[in-house]
């Protein structure tokens, strides 16, 4: 099943998030050219959105099922709407500068340069299969929180990724009143 940006302004609008993507918008300079890109890094440590978005494409590229396709476009466009300057998107930042950090020391390359094993293995030893969902908890809790549910509320919350579950009609996504008509199960 193919994930596309429409999926991503799906599922965030079913969360009740904004974005340019959400709204159709393609951020532009004065001048009418693209938008530079941040930089990778700040100077302060703190991964800059490109730097965010390949590290989460590479932790979804491992959380989501192999059933999925477009998970690259995808999640750039979720996060379009969730890198918005929000405590939530420094939330995220945060998160992500955690697990390169963890790669960085115990793997030696950065999480997207990792096999999809070695960023399992990662996330594991971090702690975020088993820890609770906390934002201001541990570093296992911030990125179970950030970086592991964030991903899966996407992919969850988009009608394809709702689908993959048999939610042919995730919350917030219009449509399925045929689903409302039949009985139970």
């Amino acid at each position: 099943m193919e994930l596309t940006r429409r999926d991503a302004a799906a599922a965030l609008a079913a969360i009740g998030a904004t974005g340019g993507v959400a709204l159709g918008v393609r951020r532009t300079t004065d001048d009418g050219g693209a938008e530079e890109e941040a930089p990778a890094w700040d100077g302060d440590g703190t991964p800059g959105d490109e730097a965010v978005r390949t590290a989460m494409t590479a932790v979804a590229q491992t959380v989501y099922p192999d059933a999925v396709s477009g998970v690259e476009a995808f999640v750039e466009a979720f996060l379009d709407g969730r890198l918005d300057g929000s405590a939530h998107g420094e939330g995220i930042r945060s998160a992500v500068a955690e697990v390169e950090s963890a790669a960085r020391s115990w793997y030696g390359a950065p999480v997207a340069e990792l096999s999809a094993a070695d960023r399992d293995a990662l996330l594991r030893e971090l702690g975020a299969d088993v820890a609770e969902e906390n934002p201001d908890g541990t570093a296992a809790e911030r990125v179970r929180y950030y970086v592991v549910n964030e991903l899966l509320l996407a992919l969850y919350s988009s009608p394809t990724g709702g689908e993959l579950v048999g939610i042919e009609n995730p919350q917030g996504y219009a449509g399925g009143a045929e689903s409302y008509q039949r009985g139970p199960p």
